[in-house]
């Protein structure tokens, strides 16, 4: 059994095509796992101290731009996502800001663990700003599934 992250594109399987339309972003990492999604999304957004400052940082900076920091209510949170739908197979939470709409997939199929984001931005800040983080998103997804192949 492997534990590399590995970037696929997202399984067929996944809701979060539903979503998605040809200029959105979207990418997917997955790690051989059979955990179920839940419990992997609990692991995927309990953040490691270095996500948790640059997460700090991101604070500071976009507060100022009226940028949600914690995520809205919601009865069922994972980290500060609101949790959109949960299947056996799949849960998917995120939320609508001013800039962007962004959902996050935890996707459980045929063995893997798969991590999926979806970002529509709504103007050129949301495309800054989500160029900005590219490499930070990239970063702490991979870290979050090589913790999932641990564990």
């Amino acid at each position: 059994m492997s534990n590399r992250v590995r970037k696929i594109t997202l399984p067929a399987v996944s809701a979060l095509h539903d979503q998605r339309v040809p200029r959105d972003f979207l990418d997917c990492y997955s790690v051989t796992s059979d955990m179920p999604p839940r419990r992997a999304a609990e692991i995927i957004t309990a953040f490691p101290g270095w996500a948790r400052f640059l997460l700090m940082i991101r604070s500071a900076v976009t507060g100022p731009f009226g940028l949600s920091q914690d995520g809205p209510e919601a009865a069922d949170k994972l980290g500060p996502f609101p949790v959109q739908s949960e299947t056996e197979a799949e849960i998917i939470a995120g939320f609508d800001d001013r800039h962007l709409n962004f959902l996050v997939s935890v996707l459980s199929h045929e063995g893997q663990i798969s991590l999926a984001t979806w970002v529509a931005p709504h103007n050129i800040g949301g495309r800054i700003y989500l160029a900005a983080i590219m490499p930070f998103h990239i970063a702490i997804a991979r870290n979050a599934l090589a913790r999932v192949a641990r564990a």
